[in-house]
């Protein structure tokens, strides 16, 4: 399990620096405006994204700061992939922590005013999961301004990491 979280965090990284780099292609009135009436705004689902990402990796980390920017602080996608490296530190820092025994052994999670009891494999898979659905979002809203987001899906990193025939 821990080769998996391995690879699916690899694969997150991947991704997200795929959907800043289309980010930084639009205007920064387009990364603010809404893409659609009542859709909201390429930023405020990249901010969401990368405070939803540090939120929950801070949160396994026992990190007892729960303050988080606002999206006005996460103002451009440079802004929000500092945030984003921040994580993937504690990502880098949290995994040889992360045996068999402690990824299957449920934890009380006190979050936002809520606590949980989850084990930690089922929120690290949830922080991909989470961030491949807004990863769509913003590529949709990015359409709608004229920049298409390459290709961000799990087999085409996969195809990168495996030699292919010629």
């Amino acid at each position: 399990m821990h080769d998996d979280f391995t690879s699916l965090f690899a694969f997150n990284r991947w991704a997200n620096a795929k959907m800043l780099d289309a980010c930084r292609k639009l205007s920064p009135e387009q990364y603010v405006a809404e893409p659609a009436p009542g859709w909201a705004s390429v930023r405020f689902t990249v901010w969401h994204i990368a405070v939803v990402t540090d939120g929950w990796l801070g949160t396994l980390a026992n990190d007892p700061d729960d303050s988080r920017p606002t999206e006005a602080e996460l103002a451009t996608p440079d802004d929000a992939g500092r945030l984003l490296h921040r994580a993937y530190r504690r990502f880098d820092e949290l995994l040889p922590t992360l045996t068999t025994e402690r990824l299957a052994a449920p934890a009380t999670i006190k979050r936002r005013g809520r606590t949980v009891t989850l084990p930690p494999w089922a929120v690290l898979r949830h922080v991909v999961n989470h961030t491949t659905y807004h990863r769509g979002q913003v590529a949709s809203k990015l359409k709608r301004f004229g920049v298409q987001q390459p290709e961000s899906d799990f087999i085409y990193w996969a195809l990168e990491q495996v030699p292919q025939p010629k």
